[in-house]
């Protein structure tokens, strides 16, 4: 059986957010949007900045697209 991974089109908005929880021996975490929704990112994700020097609460920016378990943070940064 072959899987194909669709990736779509990021929505094109910086979300703002903060660092909800991090599972560091698995290397991903959860960010809580202002919109008040939760989204899924993982370590490879991250722009200029180390999974290990994140915290929880920590504000961070970033890009949403769609994947097949639902939304995904990418491009992960601080804000400017």
């Amino acid at each position: 059986m072959i899987r194909a991974y669709f990736v779509y089109p990021k929505e094109g908005k910086i979300h703002k957010g903060k660092i909800k929880k991090l599972v560091r021996e698995r290397g991903f975490g959860f960010i809580s949007d202002t919109d008040g929704s939760e989204v899924f990112f993982h370590q490879s994700s991250l722009v200029g900045l180390q999974f290990d020097a994140l915290n929880e609460e920590q504000e961070v920016e970033f890009d949403v697209e769609k994947s097949p378990k639902g939304p995904r943070a990418i491009n992960v940064g601080i804000p400017k």
